[in-house]
């Protein structure tokens, strides 16, 4: 295993672990219409992931993040390189195969398209030596981080094992999937659960579209299990549940330029201000003003703190229990 040295940090307080990391390519065209061409402004790469994103917002907010991902072929060195400059520590897991690259293609008016590749393929060996480098990191963590797609051959299970683990060794979990892996993850109890509304209506298996959809199905996915949920709702802003209360925030009306990585932000703001006040409330907040602001910026990129403090001083919370 290999990856940024960490041992200059004294407590590794938010652990990020991105089992289908990526080469993210941005490209940003001035607009986008169906059945026409559209000419390329400008194109990007970057280190890609949602508990890489949710690392990059941590380490920007000041938080101390170790972020661990499986690392395999060209695409998996050029990661690491990426990541080399971004001035947090990562822990590298070394597979056979290449990672995947995702392509986002964006307009000038917020107009996106985001495909992404399924990922590679995990043999069992290399599940656990993933799990293992996981087990390894807890100790001192405050916090991890479940996020992301499982790859082919990561059993559905994996982050409900991975959130039995942190329970015993005290150490609070938020997982940030979709699909059975996220069924899974949610009936193990995990600390925290940031769902969108996409995945909510998948774990539910119906449709969400009113207020009052919201604030029930928040309700129902911490029936079945964590203690807080989050629920994103892009523009809407968040519904979150805490036992007692379901909270609402409201973000102001921006100009949205960009929204993939929103809920990263969301994600990982929050946790950071678990972690520094364990104040549902505002956590939710800053979750909020993070994925705003993110939203706001052109191509794929995540809001600094000073960017996300402009936008947190105007985020609404309602309690509504």
């Amino acid at each position: 295993m290999k990856g940024r040295a960490f041992t200059n940090y004294n407590r590794v307080l938010i652990v990020t672990l991105t089992v289908n990391p990526a080469i993210d390519r941005t490209i940003s065209v001035e607009r986008l219409a169906f059945e026409d061409r559209a000419y390329i402004d400008s194109r990007h790469e970057s280190a890609g992931g949602r508990g890489i994103n949710a690392a990059c917002v941590i380490h920007s907010f000041g938080g101390q993040p170790l972020a661990i991902f499986p690392s395999g072929g060209k695409k998996g060195k050029c990661l690491e390189e990426l990541l080399g400059a971004y001035g947090y520590p990562t822990l590298a897991v070394p597979i056979q195969h290449e990672i995947r690259t995702n392509l986002t293609v964006t307009d000038r008016q917020g107009l996106t398209v985001s495909l992404n590749e399924r990922g590679p393929h995990l043999d069992k060996a290399e599940v656990d030596r993933l799990e293992k480098a996981v087990h390894k990191h807890l100790d001192g963590a405050a916090w991890l981080l479940l996020c992301g797609s499982l790859p082919p051959g990561v059993p559905s299970d994996f982050y409900a094992r991975l959130i039995a683990t942190a329970r015993r060794k005290k150490v609070k979990t938020l997982l940030d999937t979709d699909g059975d892996p996220l069924r899974e993850g949610v009936e193990a109890a995990p600390t925290a659960v940031s769902p969108n509304q996409h995945e909510a209506e998948r774990l539910l298996n119906r449709a969400l579209v009113t207020r009052n959809h919201f604030l029930d199905a928040v309700a129902r996915i911490r029936a079945m299990g964590p203690d807080m949920v989050t629920l994103s709702l892009g523009s809407r802003g968040a519904v979150g549940a805490i036992e007692g209360a379901i909270i609402e925030a409201l973000p102001p009306r921006v100009d949205v330029l960009c929204p993939i990585g929103a809920g990263d932000a969301l994600a990982a703001a929050f946790a950071w201000s678990m972690e520094r006040s364990a104040d549902f409330t505002d956590a939710l907040r800053w979750g909020v003003a993070a994925g705003t602001a993110s939203a706001t910026l052109p191509g794929l990129r995540l809001a600094t703190l000073d960017q996300t403090k402009e936008i947190y001083r105007q985020v609404e919370v309602r309690r509504i229990e």
